[in-house]
């Protein structure tokens, strides 16, 4: 299933490792009152090019040429694959809290890629604990909080992953050779973060990288807000994110 809503100016979305468009509906949503929006979930890849592919694909089925690209966290990186090998397809690249090509793995994490089903339980378990700052920063108050989580609990159970393919994905991650790649990307750039305290799954300095490894990047931080910002204040996303394509494409 392919998400698909707006007019204007064609954006397509890459999701998370999680790969699963459904999470970001809030922010699809908001984005669809300002350009066409496309997203869609990753599919299975052996490589990081069948990923970066899979976008080719869903824009040639929706019948576009051109879009703007917008890679979310890991999504980030396809991203940035993409507008740098198929140039006269970006319109403009949106990077949002993604890892830079210097990242690695937390210790955490290591052990998830390592055993993905068995770490699974045990990382959805501890997930409340390392996203509530966020959470309780971005909503106003203990309330609003509580129901964006049973809205958003409700979009990860219908869209439910995988987490050997998230683990797949994770270890196809092309690391230092990207930055090759940053440096090829022509298209106008937007690199968003969340607060560097509230963003506690990629480091907004890691994501920050992006404005000097992209020739004429812009820098926009969410304050206030962390790895999820573009879900906990859709609106406010779909703002900063819409005013840059619509702004790419005049």
């Amino acid at each position: 299933m392919t998400f698909d809503k707006g007019s204007g100016p064609p954006l397509v979305v890459i999701p998370g490792v999680q790969g699963r468009w459904e999470w970001m509906r809030p922010a699809l949503e908001a984005l669809a009152t300002r350009c066409r929006v496309i997203s869609y979930s990753l599919g299975a890849a052996r490589t990081f090019d069948e990923l970066v592919a899979q976008v080719d694909a869903v824009l040639d089925r929706q019948g576009v040429r051109t879009a703007a690209v917008c890679g979310v966290s890991f999504g980030g990186l396809v991203a940035v694959k993409f507008a740098a090998s198929r140039p006269e397809r970006t319109s403009a690249l949106i990077v949002v809290s993604t890892p830079s090509p210097a990242w690695t793995p937390s210790p955490v994490q290591a052990r998830y890629l390592a055993r993905p089903w068995l770490s699974t339980p045990a990382f959805l378990a501890t997930s409340p604990g390392r996203m509530w700052p966020e959470i309780a920063a971005a909503t106003e108050g203990t309330p609003s909080g509580l129901r964006f989580c049973a809205g958003h609990v409700g979009r990860i159970l219908a869209a439910p992953i995988v987490p050997a393919q998230m683990a797949a994905r994770m270890k196809l991650q092309p690391g230092p050779a990207l930055r090759a790649d940053c440096a090829r990307v022509a298209a106008r750039t937007l690199v968003v973060s969340g607060e560097p305290a509230l963003d506690r799954v990629v480091p907004a300095a890691s994501t920050r990288e992006y404005v000097d490894l992209i020739g004429g990047a812009r820098y926009a931080m969410m304050a206030g807000t962390g790895h999820i910002g573009l879900v906990t204040q859709p609106d406010r996303f779909a703002r900063i994110v819409g005013e840059f394509v619509n702004g790419s494409s005049s």
